[in-house]
Formats: structure tokens, sequence, C-alpha cells
């Protein structure tokens, strides 16, 4: 078995290269429009309230949905959902193909059961995005409400639950990978799918509140999605990473409030 070190050294090889573009390939995506017929936006400000309010009107709230629209506003969900999480879920899926212990661990079934959990996430974002074009709560050109009132209430509750002990939960799974790998190791192609689909929960119940600001900010906002996948990776990463949640909920928190105010 002299060979068996080799052997993982090049998996492992191979799996952050199919990582890296993965990554790259949905950031591409999304540059490109994620193929929503509309150029992205670059705006700090919430991008609902930043526009005309006339232009929430163009579009009746009520209009029903096609199903390839539904199709495609979950494959853009989806596909965002890979560019933002997967950048911080490369070090345990890398872990993993390192402590397998076989020659050719099935990595590809660990990041896809991560990958999946993201997608029911993105059927449920899309579900929502749905529910709030029909209660006209959305502006059609921002991709993001309208309303004031929902802007500061998303903002207060992502604030208030990144200082959560749930948050803080969550997170002490996703940080440590060895710890989660050691709790939850199967062997197989079962196992890995499973392990991913658990470390892929334990990301949705440390992040959804922060995805749900999308709808804020605007779901094709480049710099609220760049500023999202910066934070969960600050989280994820480093050692001090709960103060990090903890400024990040208060400044939420000072936000939602002066947007009320306003």
């Amino acid at each position: 078995m002299a060979g068996l070190p080799a052997m993982l050294a090049r998996h492992r090889l191979i799996s952050l290269v199919a990582l890296a573009l993965l990554i790259a390939l949905a950031w591409g995506w999304l540059l490109g429009g994620a193929g929503m017929g509309m150029a992205p936006m670059a705006s700090l400000a919430p991008a609902g309230l930043a526009q005309d309010p006339m232009l929430a009107m163009m579009m009746p709230g009520d209009a029903p949905w096609t199903a390839a629209q539904f199709a495609l506003t979950l494959a853009m969900w989806w596909v965002m959902m890979v560019a933002m999480m997967l950048p911080s879920a490369a070090p345990v899926i890398l872990l993993y193909a390192r402590a397998a212990g076989t020659a050719r661990p099935p990595t590809e079934s660990f990041a896809l059961g991560y990958l999946l959990i993201w997608g029911f996430f993105s059927l449920l974002a899309t579900l929502a995005q749905w529910r709030l074009a029909l209660a006209a709560l959305l502006s059609p050109m921002a991709m993001a409400t309208s309303s004031r009132a929902l802007v500061a209430a998303l903002l207060i509750a992502a604030g208030a639950y990144q200082i959560s002990p749930w948050k803080d939960a969550c997170l002490r799974q996703c940080r440590n990978p060895a710890q989660f790998l050691s709790r939850y190791y199967r062997p197989g192609r079962t196992g890995a799918l499973r392990m991913g689909m658990i470390h892929g929960g334990w990301c949705v119940g440390c992040c959804w509140l922060l995805m749900a600001l999308l709808f804020a900010g605007g779901v094709m906002n480049l710099t609220w999605i760049a500023a999202l996948t910066l934070l969960v990776a600050l989280e994820k990463l480093l050692p001090w990473s709960r103060a990090v949640s903890v400024m990040a909920g208060l400044a939420c928190i000072l936000w939602g409030w002066w947007i009320l105010a306003g």
C-alpha cells in the first residue's frame, strides 16, 4: 500500500480543482445575470427601497408565474447557494477526502449531499419569492422587497438570530470539520451522502436568515451576495468567529431600526 498516500494526495488535488471550478462557474453564471434576462446590480443600499416606487407598479403583483419562470428562479437560487456556501464548505469536503482512508473516497457524494440540502433551501426561497411577488411586496426590477417595514423586519430578525444560542450551536458544527467527521462518519457512498446532508443541514441552520436578507438587498445584488459570502466564510474559518457573528448581528439590528425610523 505504499502508493496509497500518493493516490490520496492526487484525489485531494482533483477534489480541490473540481471545487474551485464549480465555484468559478457558479459565480460566472451569476455575473452573467443567471439567465434572468437582466444585468446584476451592485449597490449597498437595499435595492427595493433605493428604487423609484413607481417601478414597483410596472408589473401586477398577482401575475401568475409560469413553470419555466419558477424553474429558472429555482436554478438561480441554487447556483447562488453554490457560489456563496461552497467556498466555506471546502475545508470539510477536502478533509473528508483525506480522512476517508480509501484510495478513492466518495468525495463527490459528500459534496452532493451538502448541495442537495441547499437545493431544498433554494426551493423554499423560490416559493417565498413567488409569494412575495403575488403579494406585490417584491420590486420586479430590483428583485427585492419594496416594503420598508419588511426590510427592517428582515434585518432585525437576522440580527437577533446572529446573536442567538441557536446560531452559535449550528456554527460550532460548521467550523469544526474534524469534530464533525469523527461524530458523523459513515463508510461508503451512502454514508458520504448522509454526512454531506447532515453538514448541509447544520449550515442551513447557521445561515438561512442571512440568505433571507437577499430579499432586502436584492436577490441579484452582487454587493450583498459578495458581502454575505465573505461574512459566512469569516464566521466559519476565523478562530474568533463568534465575535464576527455578534458584531454582524448588532449591525443588522441597528440598520433595521434606522430604516424604521427613517
